[in-house]
C-alpha cells in the first residue's frame, strides 16, 4: 500500500481505505480462482495495482470520462483506475466466467458504483467509449483492430480518445504503422521499482 502512496500522495481518504483494502481482497479471492500466480498475488501493489495506475501518471480523466479495460483478467488496469478515479466509468470485459465473477465480488466489496463486469468477448462488445485500456492481450496492430469500433469520435478530455496500452519489453515492430500517431510513455520515468524497467503506456489517438 506505501508504495501506492509514494508515488500518488494526494489520494482522499476514501481512495486510500480501498488500496488498503484491495490487496487482502485479492489474497483471499485468489484462494478460491488461483488466477494469479502466488507470486504475483505478494507484489500486488506492485506488479499489478501501481502498474495500472502508470495510466493516471499521463491522463487525468475529466468527470463522466468513458473506458473499457478489454481482457481484464483479474480487473485490471480497470479496478486501480477505477479507484482512482471515481466520477469515471468503468466496463470491464473477459470471455472468462471466473475472472469476471471476481471482478464483481471485487467491485462489490469495495462499493466500487463506477464499475461494471461483463463477461464478453471484444470481437462482438459494441458500446462506445472514450478510451480503451489493456494490459497487453495480443499484439498491438491485432488489438487497435478489434477496439477501434468502440471508441467514441467525440473527445473530452486532454488528449483525444484512443487507447491506452500497458506492454514491456520490445515493441518496435509491433509499432512499425503507428511511429506517426502512437506515443509510448516509458513508465520508469514515472516509478522507480526494477520490475517496471521495461514497461510502457503506449497511447494511440484514433479518429
Amino acid at each position: 500500500m506505501q508504495i501506492i502512496i509514494k508515488y500518488f500522495p494526494g489520494l482522499t481518504s476514501e481512495q486510500i481505505s480501498h488500496f488498503k483494502k484491495i490487496g487482502s481482497l485479492y489474497q483471499d479471492w485468489n484462494v478460491k480462482t488461483k488466477i494469479l500466480p502466488r507470486n504475483e498475488i505478494d507484489s500486488i501493489y506492485e506488479r499489478h495495482i501501481l502498474y495500472s495506475l502508470a495510466i493516471a501518471k499521463i491522463i487525468r480523466f475529466v468527470p463522466g470520462t468513458k473506458i473499457l479495460d478489454v481482457g481484464t483478467g483479474g480487473g485490471f488496469p480497470g479496478i486501480p483506475l477505477a479507484i482512482f478515479f471515481p466520477t469515471s466509468y468503468f466496463v470491464l470485459i473477459d470471455p472468462i466466467a471466473k475472472r469476471i465473477k471476481m471482478v464483481q465480488a471485487i467491485a462489490h466489496e469495495l462499493k466500487l458504483r463506477n464499475v461494471i463486469a461483463v463477461r464478453s468477448k471484444v470481437e462482438v462488445f459494441k458500446e462506445k467509449f472514450d478510451f480503451v485500456a489493456s494490459r497487453a492481450v495480443t499484439s498491438f496492430p491485432t488489438f487497435v483492430g478489434l477496439v477501434k469500433k468502440n471508441i467514441s469520435a467525440d473527445s473530452k478530455n486532454v488528449l483525444p480518445n484512443g487507447i491506452m496500452y500497458l506492454k514491456g519489453g520490445s515493441i518496435a515492430e509491433e509499432l512499425t504503422g503507428f511511429m506517426d500517431t502512437a506515443k509510448i510513455f516509458e513508465i520508469p520515468d514515472f516509478f522507480s521499482e526494477p520490475f517496471f524497467e521495461s514497461k510502457k503506456v503506449i497511447y494511440l489517438p484514433v479518429d
